[in-house]
């Protein structure tokens, strides 16, 4: 690996780890307040004798969409 780069990537990887930090600590604070118990419409539950089955669609796209919006604005204030 290029000497010149190893700084740069060890700085990534730092933010990165700050952000994980930062999220699981929200999701902590969140499931203390029980928000992370509710289903959101548009979440497919299935069950059934023996069988469970629980895909959080609607909880995916809220995700992407609070994330790409945090990407965008983060990608305009380093401009």
């Amino acid at each position: 690996m290029n000497e010149s780069l190893l700084p740069a990537v060890a700085k990534m990887l730092f933010i990165a780890a700050g952000m994980l930090a930062i999220l699981g600590l929200a999701l902590w604070l969140l499931s203390k307040v029980g928000i992370g118990e509710r289903l959101l419409p548009g979440d497919i539950v299935i069950q059934r004798p023996g069988f469970s089955f629980y895909f959080p669609l609607a909880t995916c796209l809220l995700i992407s969409v609070v994330l790409s919006a945090i990407l965008v604005l983060v990608g305009q204030l380093r401009k």
